[in-house]
């Protein structure tokens, strides 16, 4: 009989020295790292789900002492004062007034979305302007390293080490996206718990629905 999995929260690593730098991200990264020393005071990071845009977030939200808040949850509170502010899940329109008079004032700002932000949707026109000007920075280019690295971070935020061969074979047969990978070592970790365990190349095959 399998094992009832109480959903208890894994807490992931979100320093700077647990961030895995690639050819997708290496730009991104180099600029967040020369901190204070922008050009101009508003970035963004963009991204696919799982791609590190909240983790370098949360990295330069260290650095720079700023507040960190959902688009969708901006209100009249971040506002006043002149401090940081790094700004997440930015393009559905949410909040546009505030999110103009944000970057308007000048202060130092960090955005992050799923797309470009010249794509990114805007009820007001300035900010779609806005938009356009931000210097932007792509999280995600999926070659087979950072794809194993990824992997093994994320079992390593659940205190698992896991065959190279199981890591092999995650890479080959799932999507190439973080999402992917991130969904499947939750699903993973889940199974293995509940059967008592370790997370191993039959049960990787198994849930990919391959012939152990």
């Amino acid at each position: 009989m399998a094992q009832l999995v109480l959903p208890l929260a894994t807490r992931p690593a979100l320093r700077r020295e647990d961030f895995i730098v690639g050819p997708g991200n290496r730009e991104a990264v180099a600029y967040l790292d020369a901190w204070p020393n922008w050009p101009g005071p508003v970035a963004a990071l963009y991204g696919p789900s799982g791609s590190g845009k909240s983790h370098l977030a949360a990295i330069w939200a260290e650095r720079a002492n700023a507040r960190i808040v959902e688009a969708a949850q901006l209100d009249e509170s971040v506002l006043p004062g002149d401090g940081a502010v790094a700004v997440e899940d930015v393009g559905d329109g949410a909040r546009d007034p505030l999110l103009f008079s944000l970057l308007e004032s000048g202060r130092p700002v960090l955005l992050t979305g799923r797309d470009p932000p010249a794509e990114w949707t805007a009820s007001v026109p300035d900010l779609a302007s806005r938009f356009r000007s931000v210097l932007p920075f792509a999280l995600w280019a999926p070659d087979d390293q950072l794809l194993i690295k990824i992997a093994l971070k994320l079992f390593d935020d659940r205190q698992l080490k896991i065959p190279a061969a199981a890591i092999a074979q995650m890479i080959t047969s799932l999507n190439r996206s973080p999402a992917a990978i991130r969904d499947f070592v939750a699903r993973a970790d889940e199974i293995a718990l509940s059967r008592k365990r370790p997370v191993s190349v039959s049960l990787v095959r198994e849930l990919l629905g391959e012939t152990p």
